[in-house]
């Protein structure tokens, strides 16, 4: 009797997720640093947005920009986290064939979404220094708008090949993807047909959109530079230069994983397999996690805003020596804040 996980079928109903492959035994382990970094990513990007939703003087192009990024990076851990741990806590590795297209989508879309956002970025940091005074009128409300439509609409149509491609391949092999998520390789080499098309895609849409993104980043950051160096005193420079650390930060804990698990899976023949999958993890935890702590330490505004959300407020009368001849009375036209003012 053929084994079902190798019994010949065209369509899967369903494909197996094997989890961290020769980590089985510390799958419960491995789920509480898993667990800790997606609460605390959900906790970091949820306040991100509820900080600049709150606060007036936030509402300029760079917050904007920093909201599409949250909003990204919450659909990013959060279309893969919640599986991966139901099959690290329950066991549960089967995922339906559709919902695992689904799942691929949405992890390619969003991650070309954020490289896409980064550029926007770059575009703000570079209008900002480089032209100060035109600014607030070249990057309008309606402007921003247009680019963040414009970055969800390129990473959208780029990535509509990976599923439809991976639709009509006939699956003949075992139905079992040695991954804790559907990612498109993983998936597409599980076919029985010639498959280039999706790799060769799949390989020149990396590099080409990578390329092209990073390149308007230099260029940008290469104008940025010059301006900033022409800054006759030490200390404007690097006040001008600290505005830009957040968004470089930013684009180096994104990259640098991102590549590495894309260069390990292409070309890394003698990675382990298990390293190989916990960097592929760590590359959708990792920014969603950082992201918020580091624009929450390098920006002022969101950093005394937060500080502000916990400063214990009193009332607005108070008197010392109540009952006696001498009283005070602090009549305050709004609370007393027990702490520094922003």
């Amino acid at each position: 009797m053929p084994d079902s996980n190798t019994t010949d079928f065209t369509n899967p109903s369903t494909f197996i997720l094997q989890g961290i492959p020769g980590l089985e035994a510390a799958h419960i382990w491995i789920s509480i640093p898993f667990c800790t970094m997606y609460i605390l990513a959900l906790l970091g990007n949820f306040t991100i947005l509820l900080i600049v939703k709150m606060e007036t003087s936030l509402h300029v192009p760079m917050y904007y920009f920093l909201c599409m990024l949250a909003v990204a990076d919450l659909v990013l851990s959060t279309s893969t986290l919640p599986k991966t741990l139901s099959i690290f806590w329950f066991n549960s590795r089967e995922i339906d064939f559709s919902a695992c297209l689904t799942q691929m989508y949405f992890i390619h879309c969003v991650s070309a979404m954020v490289s896409g956002i980064f550029v926007a970025m770059a575009l703000d940091r570079y209008v900002a220094i480089c032209d100060p005074l035109r600014h607030s009128t070249i990057l309008t409300s309606p402007v921003v708008a247009k680019i963040g439509l414009a970055v969800v609409l390129r990473g959208s149509m780029i990535i509509l090949p990976y599923p439809f491609l991976a639709r009509q391949w006939p699956y003949c092999r075992a139905n079992i993807i040695p991954h804790t998520y559907c990612e498109h390789m993983a998936v597409v080499n599980l076919a029985c047909a010639d498959i280039r098309v999706s790799s060769y895609y799949a390989l020149f849409m990396a590099f080409f959109l990578s390329s092209l993104d990073l390149f308007f980043i230099a260029l940008s950051y290469t104008q940025i530079l010059r301006v900033i160096f022409s800054i006759p005193t030490k200390d404007a420079r690097l006040k001008t230069f600290g505005t830009c650390v957040s968004h470089i930060c930013v684009i180096l804990t994104s990259y640098i994983p991102a590549l590495f698990s894309f260069l390990t899976h292409r070309f890394g023949h003698n990675v382990p397999l298990h390293f190989h999958i916990l960097i592929a993890n760590l590359y959708l935890l990792v920014p969603p996690l950082l992201n918020p702590i580091i624009y929450g330490v390098r920006t002022k505004q969101i950093r005394n805003r937060l500080l502000r959300l916990f400063i214990i407020k009193g009332p607005k009368d108070f008197s010392w020596c109540s009952g006696s001849h001498t009283q005070l009375h602090a009549k305050l036209a709004g609370n007393v804040v027990l702490g520094p003012l922003p």
